[in-house]
């Protein structure tokens, strides 16, 4: 006989989390099925880490700049095993945290592995637990291509397993993983080469940032390799080799990270015996309201194929929980003009449309403003990170439709700016806020003069 809920999570990550968090303090019989630690990809092996790898960076930074402002500062190499124990410290910490509120709310905690056995019912194991409403939070699963030596790179995961720090890594993909692996690495003294297939990296970017970063990696010391189909790996005696389909070989590596990408953690779910629609990439396919084809089958979070974030996950989850629990029939997640970041070296962030997205949409009714400069953060160094900025505005009111950003601080300034995109700031609210002075974030609210572009009026 089977343990009947009123919900349950399949993965206990951010959007599992998210929803049984809320049905539980509606008052609702919850379980959570997870085979791993509460907190999914995000906790223990993604943002949180990443972020603690990333500060610990910055600070290599600023010890190395420090002289320059006539402070005595001197680096004495990095202690890799220190700053592992205390990341995976502050992880533990979390996931003692998820452990013991998901106690108090009273939600039932399954450890394993779900599998459908129908619409309504799932097996853990042995056991048959059924509920009114599922909801499929899994997340994702780093890719690694199947080619000759695959087996000689690591994935992200790997990369926190690291009990040391590699003198010399390649890493293969320019997404975001990619780049934020290469900065960390490469403040903390590694020599890192990145490979990417398309012609830019973060090519999902808009080009002024694209290009920016690129300029800034190269700047800090790493070799970046464009439109590099890697073809396999050899293990030599100098290291690994990355092999290229058009011949090229980098050798010397003793460490090889793919970054290429995740993949729906959908496949061993026998999504088949609910009847629940997946696509061949492993993605669930849902309505505006989480959805799936089935009546109380539902999916969250990255395995919808739609902005694979963290806090999107959360907000899909809280809403879906408000509507099923909470008498909220129209509670749905708004998934236009989402900002991101990415913690790279230094930091981007977007809102938004494109340039070239914006003008697709809207023809030649845009007007864009841009800028770029090296904050006074370097003012005394001989060199440092250029910052670049652009306004994506349309229409005679001149709308602000998308706003692109690389440069120290602008993972914290973008909050407050997308609350005003999606508001429907135009060019002339930001022109009449008074700036902040001096700051990076001022030059938002001081661009006078738009970009001119090829076949353009003077």
């Amino acid at each position: 006989m089977s343990q009947h809920f009123d919900l349950i999570a399949i993965g206990g990550g951010s959007g599992g989390l998210a929803i049984a968090e809320k049905a539980a303090q509606f008052g609702k019989r919850v379980a959570i099925v997870e085979g791993a630690k509460l907190g999914g990809t995000c906790v223990n092996a993604g943002c949180v880490p990443k972020k603690v790898m990333w500060y610990g960076a910055h600070l290599a930074d600023a010890v190395k700049d420090a002289p320059d402002f006539g402070v005595h500062a001197s680096g004495g190499g990095l202690d890799w095993k220190k700053l592992v124990e205390g990341r995976n410290r502050y992880v533990a910490n979390i996931n003692d945290y998820w452990d013991g509120y998901a106690d108090r709310l009273g939600i039932t905690r399954i450890h394993g592995f779900a599998r459908f056995v129908d619409a309504r019912t799932i097996a853990v194991g042995d056991q048959h637990y059924g509920a009114d409403h599922i909801v499929i939070a899994t997340g994702g699963r780093p890719i690694v291509p199947r080619m000759p030596g695959h087996e000689l790179g690591i994935t992200s995961d790997g990369f926190f397993a690291l009990e040391e720090q590699p003198k010399r890594v390649a890493i293969i993909g320019g997404g975001y993983i990619g780049v934020e692996l290469a900065g960390v690495l490469r403040s903390f003294g590694t020599e890192v080469t990145t490979v990417a297939l398309e012609d830019r990296v973060l090519w999902q970017f808009d080009p002024l940032i694209s290009e920016t970063l690129k300029e800034n990696m190269e700047a800090e010391g790493i070799q970046v390799h464009l439109e590099f189909e890697v073809a396999g790996l050899e293990r030599e005696a100098s290291g690994i080799t990355m092999l290229a389909s058009d011949g090229q070989r980098l050798s010397g590596f003793d460490q090889v990270i793919w970054a290429v990408g995740r993949a729906p953690n959908t496949r061993d779910l026998d999504l088949e015996a609910a009847g629940v629609e997946v696509e061949r990439n492993g993605i669930i396919p849902t309505d505006a309201y989480q959805c799936t084809n089935v009546e109380g089958i539902y999916a969250l979070g990255d395995i919808t194929g739609r902005d694979p974030l963290t806090p999107v996950a959360i907000a899909a989850g809280r809403r879906l929980a408000e509507r099923l629990f909470n008498g909220k029939p129209d509670s749905k997640l708004d998934y236009e003009n989402i900002p991101t970041v990415v913690f790279a070296h230094p930091p981007i962030g977007k809102v938004g449309l494109t340039e070239s997205e914006a003008r697709e949409r809207y023809g030649d009714t845009l007007t864009v403003y841009e800028t770029s400069f090296t904050p006074m953060r370097y003012a005394l160094n001989a060199h440092g990170a250029k910052t670049a900025m652009k306004l994506v505005c349309t229409g005679p009111e001149e709308r602000v439709m998308g706003i692109h950003l690389i440069g120290d601080g602008v993972d914290e300034m973008l909050q407050g700016f997308a609350v005003a995109l999606k508001m429907g700031a135009t060019k002339a609210d930001l022109d009449n806020t008074v700036a902040i002075h001096p700051c990076s974030a001022e030059e938002l609210v001081t661009m006078k003069e738009p970009a001119r572009r090829p076949g353009q009026g003077a």
